[in-house]
């Protein structure tokens, strides 16, 4: 999947992107520093999947959880401040992908090799200062469509 969006379109690419992949527990999430993970993550979670919970960025936390009538647990990381896949390790990170939860993964490229198989690989670009490109790979394949 590919889309291009803005702030105003947001709510219909998260409501597009959860039609297609929620059977997938695992999305990572790579992109550039304020390209919008946070802000995609925080519109899924608002919007699409009703989490009532104040949802923010994970940074200094690294693990947040939040409640889903939807799905249950969902668990959203940033992983930016690891400093390796041991620490990834020694803080639980390994139980919460085989959680079976919905695990949302910012900066996953810190510790890829703890990332499962078929983990939802998802790339954001910053078009413009409003406008940002988002795309999935998916088991190391390209699936735009």
């Amino acid at each position: 999947m590919d889309a291009i969006f803005t702030l105003q379109s947001i709510q219909e690419v998260t409501a597009m992107f959860w039609k297609r992949y929620n059977q997938q527990k695992v999305w990572a999430f790579y992109a550039p520093m304020g390209s919008g993970k946070t802000t995609f993550i925080h519109t899924l979670c608002t919007h699409v999947l009703q989490v009532k919970n104040n949802i923010g960025s994970p940074t200094f936390s690294i693990i947040n959880e939040y409640d889903s009538p939807v799905v249950g647990t969902v668990y959203h990381t940033d992983w930016y401040r690891l400093k390796d896949e041991e620490e990834a390790i020694n803080i639980g990170i390994e139980d919460m992908l085989a959680s079976g939860n919905l695990c949302l993964i910012e900066w996953a490229e810190k510790a890829p090799n703890l990332l499962p198989e078929n983990t939802l690989h998802i790339y954001l670009e910053i078009l413009d200062a409003d406008t940002r490109r988002i795309f999935v790979e998916s088991n190391k394949e390209n699936i735009l469509s």
